[in-house]
């Protein structure tokens, strides 16, 4: 390296830490303790992200039971209102009123048609669409402890024999909580077949 190259190697890094001098000397106490702990919990912002995220479907949650509510009234039926968060999704219930299976219907398409209903009240509120999800007299629940149990033991079957096994058509919401519980057994997988609303399950072996 010539003499000239040298000086001028020598006053480009003189120059850059005098500008990282500068820049320190500018950034305030509080732009610099803030920098500290970004750098120190890189986690912050996804924590951040996540309340903002639970805070949303707390409102909507509260826009839900605010519909809910006046709908109960017109309807004149009782019931207790109770509201939680799963997951990615909003979770109302409406408990312990006289004859609150009338308006989850035989299958649930009662049911269902008051959740769509509550997701529209929602979005026309905030703009978004909903994935809240509605469930009346624990019949939702109750669903989905025997869905987890037919889709265990249709996989366990498939598995132990081969073959394959196509369930009774269901509903979207139905088959998501059969194809978790056909997951969980080694061996085994699941599609769906057909079109709605004789969509429906099979079971398969590996």
């Amino acid at each position: 390296m010539t003499t000239d190259a040298r000086t001028d190697a020598a006053a480009t890094t003189a120059d850059a830490d005098a500008a990282t001098t500068a820049d320190v000397a500018e950034t305030s106490p509080e732009q610099t303790a803030a920098t500290v702990d970004a750098q120190s919990d890189p986690a912050t912002a996804e924590d951040d992200e996540s309340e903002d995220g639970e805070d949303y479907l707390v409102e909507e949650g509260e826009i839900a039971g605010d519909y809910l509510e006046q709908l109960l009234d017109v309807l004149d039926f009782d019931g207790d209102i109770d509201l939680d968060v799963e997951g990615d999704r909003a979770v109302v219930s409406i408990d312990g009123g006289k004859d609150l299976t009338k308006l989850v219907g035989r299958t649930g398409e009662v049911l269902d048609a008051l959740q769509e209903l509550t997701r529209l009240a929602v979005q026309q509120s905030t703009g978004e669409r909903s994935k809240l999800m509605l469930d009346i007299a624990g019949w939702r629940a109750a669903r989905r402890e025997e869905l987890t149990s037919l889709g265990t033991a249709a996989a366990e079957r498939v598995a132990r024999d081969g073959g394959r096994e196509a369930l009774d058509p269901m509903t979207p919401f139905e088959r998501k909580i059969v194809h978790d519980a056909v997951a969980t057994v080694d061996g085994v997988t699941s599609e769906s077949e057909g079109a709605e609303p004789n969509r429906r399950v099979v079971v398969v072996k590996e």
